[in-house]
């Protein structure tokens, strides 16, 4: 029997990426995100698309209950919606920063919220939870995407020891650097927060590097997700893309001084 699967930020990268590979591969996919008119490419893969806003929680109890109202269930969330915001922490408005907190920590907090009384019902579930090199090491112009994915690793560690009694797997995904509109706009967003301000050099260094990143193509992410949710006992978490092992490898052995330092001497 296919299980079905629900990929939030479908409308483009990582999550349009896993919502296709999946359909390919024999389940069947709600595809979820503001934009529906960026997801009407999916149809013919057999995908569903689906309106969905992670920061409303109308939208949020809506598309979970029409999806367990025409197929019974939601074996498996892919929770890849996302937003990334750069700039200095002092730069950064306030309003801006807890709409990215919004979008990357609390709205996949409630849609698991709302898609655990089934799958306990069920005795399974999969929760993937899209976090990122990010959430294990550190950037400057980057505190609040940070803070979100490392809320991510922790909220996904309790999670994960909570609803094992239960037969649902918790899976966290931490891709480097990969192509997607988060990327593109990147440098923009940063140099429009901070790029006339004290810290404009370090904005620029840092927009230089954004340009010059070796990112992974978004089905390199995908095929993880798959590799972990089809694994009869899933690694708490699976890494993926350009440099993110010798990345966190000088994570876990340099002090965070030396860290600091090494990060530092690449912003030039």
């Amino acid at each position: 029997m296919k299980k079905t699967a629900l990929v939030t930020g479908a409308s483009a990268g990582i999550g349009k990426a896993t919502a296709i590979y999946l359909a390919q591969n024999g389940y069947y996919v709600y595809g979820a995100a503001r934009r529906l008119e960026k997801m009407q490419d999916l149809i013919p893969y057999g995908i569903k698309p689906m309106s969905l806003d992670v920061t409303n929680e109308e939208s949020l109890k809506a598309c979970v209950s029409q999806i367990i109202s025409e197929v019974g269930c939601i074996d498996i969330l892919v929770n890849s919606a996302g937003l990334g915001s750069y700039g200095a922490l002092e730069d950064v408005p306030m309003q801006e920063a807890r709409n990215l907190i919004d979008i990357n920590l609390f709205g996949t907090a409630r849609l698991i919220q709302l898609v655990l009384p089934q799958m306990r019902e069920n005795k399974f579930g999969k929760i993937v939870n899209l976090s990122s090199v990010g959430g294990k090491v550190y950037f400057p112009m980057g505190s609040w995407y940070h803070a979100s994915k490392h809320a991510i690793e922790g909220l996904s560690d309790c999670l994960r020891v909570e609803v094992k009694q239960f037969g649902i797997d918790v899976i966290v995904i931490e891709p480097g650097a990969t192509k997607s509109e988060m990327i593109e706009i990147g440098a923009a967003d940063l140099m429009r927060v901070s790029g006339n301000t004290p810290y404009q050099n370090l904005a620029k260094s840092i927009a230089k590097t954004y340009s010059s990143m070796n990112a992974v193509e978004p089905i390199v992410i995908a095929k993880l997700i798959k590799k972990g949710i089809e694994a009869k006992q899933p690694k708490a978490r699976y890494v993926g893309g350009d440099m993110v092992r010798p990345i966190l490898f000088m994570r876990r052995i340099l002090s965070d001084k030396m860290f600091d330092k090494m990060i530092l001497s690449q912003m030039k």
